[in-house]
């Protein structure tokens, strides 16, 4: 057998280290988007309780005070309503949507869209990893 090259050696320990993760709910695109995230930011390890906590964190953007929980709710199981077109929006937790965090590219999109809305700017790739950590655990 061949031995694995570094490159290959961190890729398998990233992925392991997601997957080990309890409550992961570790999709390809989730696992894709997470060692992105890693290697952005220059971290090993993501955090779903700085994930939550940033959920929570109230911001004051155009004189709207908003926060992913005001559109979302605090409970990721339950449906939402957009804070100013009160549309609804579908459960995002994972473990009752099983459509939510299939696609990467979808992933990407709301994380930067709704980044932007919430805070006035794009996510950082620690905060997107953390908020993709707690996500993908609800």
């Amino acid at each position: 057998m061949k031995p694995l090259t570094t490159t290959k050696l961190t890729a398998v320990m990233s992925v392991a280290a997601t997957v080990s993760q309890p409550g992961i709910a570790a999709t390809d695109s989730v696992t894709q988007l997470l060692n992105q995230y890693r290697t952005e930011a220059g971290v090993a390890e993501f955090s779903a309780e700085r994930g939550q906590e940033l959920w929570t964190t109230a911001v004051l953007v155009e004189g709207d005070g908003r926060r992913c929980g005001s559109c979302h709710t605090d409970d990721l199981q339950t449906q939402g309503k957009h804070q100013k077109t009160n549309k609804p929006i579908a459960a995002l937790a994972p473990s009752v949507n099983s459509k939510r965090l299939q696609k990467t590219k979808t992933i990407q999109k709301w994380l930067k869209r709704n980044c932007k809305w919430t805070f006035g700017r794009e996510c950082s790739a620690q905060e997107k990893g953390d908020l993709l950590s707690w996500i993908s655990q609800q």
